[in-house]
């Protein structure tokens, strides 16, 4: 991994589980999910990662748990929007 991509994920891992934020809960400790690339099951760019808590990521109501279309459903936005968000907390639009 380059060191922009590092320093890039850190950051992304510093502001906290966007879900969480989205539900009014702010500054939950988050790890990284990568944005599926394409429509196969590949990992994308370091750059297209948002930070999730291991229940959004991982558990029964997370992106994982729930596959894209049912994490969509669940909660009315999808994994692009919080990558936009990534992207706008980080100045990067």
């Amino acid at each position: 991994m380059r060191k922009d991509e590092k320093e890039h994920l850190s950051k992304v891992a510093e502001l906290g589980c966007l879900v969480c934020a989205r539900l009014g809960h702010s500054g939950t400790p988050a790890e990284i999910h990568h944005l599926r690339a394409g429509q196969g099951w590949g990992r994308s760019s370091h750059f297209h990662a948002i930070p999730l808590c291991p229940t959004h990521h991982r558990g029964k109501t997370g992106v994982h748990g729930l596959g894209t279309k049912g994490f969509v459903r669940h909660y009315g936005f999808t994994e692009q929007d919080l990558l936009d968000d990534v992207n706008r907390l980080l100045g990067r639009e």
